[in-house]
């Protein structure tokens, strides 16, 4: 299993940075931006987003048609809802766009997460606080035991925190408490 998630992340990796141009699609679509964020030395993007880009394309998977997600809201890409871009259902991508919008949805979600968060963080755990905005909004990050704790410098208990936004509509889904676990693990390293 764990050999299996290597594979999937190398090969998201591997579509991320590839330099081939996207696939020229016959009707009009939102044009994806070139995301602006501080470079890194040695690298195409911020290490954060790296990460960011990772593990949310594995907790969300890859649809290039919409969807909808398990409390009924329709979705496209990797985790794309209407919160992000227009979406309705007969929505196609291909996953060259996907993954575009993917990189330009987390520089915004980044800038949430610094609305928030007032104290530095360290790429894995900027990572962290970006996919936990990405899947539960910048909202309930700001009012959160995780924002208020890492605020108050409490790394250990504001990482801690995470696990229990592990509910949609008050369920329990496992699928959100393998994601907790793993952006808990990203957060409370230190580099």
């Amino acid at each position: 299993m764990l050999k299996n998630f290597f594979s999937l992340i190398a090969a998201i990796l591997a579509a991320i940075f590839r330099t081939k141009p996207p696939v020229k699609v016959p009707h009009p679509r939102p044009k994806p931006t070139v995301p602006k964020g501080p470079p890194v030395p040695g690298s195409k993007a911020p290490a954060w987003l790296a990460i960011a880009i990772t593990i949310v394309a594995a907790f969300e998977g890859l649809s290039t048609k919409a969807y909808k997600d398990p409390v009924g809201v329709t979705t496209i890409c990797y985790g794309i809802t209407k919160y992000d871009r227009p979406v309705k259902m007969g929505d196609r991508y291909s996953k060259e766009e996907c993954v575009q919008f993917l990189k330009e949805d987390l520089i915004k979600y980044k800038q949430m997460v610094d609305r928030c968060i007032k104290v530095e963080l360290p790429p894995h755990r900027t990572a962290a606080m970006v996919s936990f905005v990405y899947n539960v909004g910048q909202g309930n990050l700001c009012k959160s035991s995780v924002a208020r704790k890492l605020n108050a410098g409490d790394v250990k208990g504001g990482c801690d925190a995470l696990l229990l936004y592990n509910k949609a509509k008050g369920k329990k889904l496992k699928g959100l408490e393998r994601r907790r676990v793993a952006e808990r693990e990203l957060c409370l390293r230190n580099d």
